[in-house]
């Protein structure tokens, strides 16, 4: 290296003293051969110094002899191993109602806009009622005349005066136009539109003066913090998956997980798809969520405590079974070992290793492809 650092300023002196001499000389032909000529030198200089690196990179011996190959291993801990079953799912409420008149009519209020929050029993809407009010109002006369009549023939069958047919006749046209009376009322209140829950009006569809009919979704309140997720699972599983199994909740649309545990499990097959169906209730804590909202419901099926991980690359199968390799300390050098092993379920791209494997083994999870039993390794 200081052969080459010394040719290379030689090089440089030698450049800058052709361009003082240069500037000294008047003739061109002069000026034009003496470059020439550096020009040949500079060759020759650069070829002597190509061969001399060259020679160097060959007599350098530092790291001729590594052959090591380049990995990276894990240490093995006992872990819990978990399997889920992954099912598309969607947020359903239990209190998730849409509201329609009860009987025809024409919209004289609306009482709500969306978002409102509303009780149970409150008016929303109202109907026309002037034809029922008026018959109400006629109603009303007729039962307080039949009410009254009832009391004066009581008060003289009280003092036994009269016969018991008027006392039966006015307390059977009493008791008559009270029932009228209340079947009109009842009318009357289907003019009403109202919730049957607490809630948030989600959807008011209505306008003062439009028509409405039974059947005519009219609004629609939805309890939000009553809401559960609704999936549907393969029959094959009907015998693992069971209330109280642990679950985990993703939503895509929030990048959201929940976890939580099965709140029903069905026992049901459906014969159309053949699946059962599984609910998992939602805790409003855990943050808003809305209708028909997409969920994935991840459910746990199995779990196996106290067991080694591994990526299921790692574990190779050949002729005589499965096997891994691990990083292992020999005569001072660190090479790869091959080490056979029993898996068993995998998920989420890692396998669960029952046997083979002991604590503090250094599974080599990376670059396995790349090494054989016997190599020396580089973690």
């Amino acid at each position: 290296m200081k052969t080459t650092f010394m040719i290379k300023n030689s090089l440089a002196f030698i450049l800058i003293g052709a361009t003082v001499i240069s500037c000294n000389q008047s003739p061109a032909g002069d000026k034009r051969s003496e470059l020439d000529a550096l020009k040949k030198e500079q060759a020759e200089l650069k070829d002597k110094i190509t061969r001399l690196e060259d020679d160097i990179a060959k007599n350098d011996t530092s790291k001729k002899n590594d052959k090591s190959k380049i990995v990276s291993a894990t240490e093995m801990l006992p872990q819990t191993f978990i399997h889920f079953i992954e099912v598309q799912a969607k947020v359903d409420g239990d209190e998730d109602v849409t509201l329609s008149a009860e009987m025809p009519g024409t919209v004289t209020a609306v009482l709500v806009k969306p978002g409102d929050k509303v009780s149970k029993g409150q008016v929303l809407a109202t109907l026309d009622d002037r034809a029922i009010h008026q018959q109400l109002e006629s109603m009303q006369a007729q039962m307080d005349m039949a009410v009254t009549m009832f009391n004066r023939q009581k008060n003289l069958w009280d003092q036994k005066i009269g016969s018991e047919v008027q006392f039966i006749q006015a307390k059977t046209q009493k008791e008559s136009m009270e029932k009228q009376y209340a079947s009109l009322q009842e009318q009357w209140d289907m003019t009403r539109i109202k919730s049957p829950i607490n809630g948030t009006v989600d959807v008011v569809n209505i306008k003062i003066g439009s028509s409405v009919a039974p059947g005519f979704q009219s609004m629609r309140v939805v309890n939000l913090s009553s809401m559960k997720v609704k999936a549907e699972v393969a029959e094959s599983y009907i015998s693992k998956v069971k209330s109280g199994c642990d679950a985990v909740i993703y939503f895509p649309d929030l990048t959201k997980e929940v976890k939580t545990k099965l709140t029903y499990s069905g026992q049901a097959i459906n014969p159309l798809n053949r699946t059962f169906n599984v609910e998992v209730r939602l805790n409003p804590k855990d943050g808003e969520f809305h209708p028909n909202q997409v969920a994935v419901l991840k459910i746990a099926d199995y779990a196996a405590p106290n067991v080694y991980v591994v990526p299921v690359g790692a574990v190779q199968k050949s002729s005589d079974g499965e096997f891994v390799y691990i990083a292992s300390n020999e005569n001072g050098k660190t090479v790869a070992k091959r080490k056979t092993v029993s898996s068993g379920m995998t998920y989420n791209g890692l396998a669960e290793i029952r046997s083979g494997l002991s604590p503090g083994d250094k599974v080599i999870t990376i670059g396995y492809q790349n090494v054989i039993d016997g190599d020396v390794i580089k973690l």
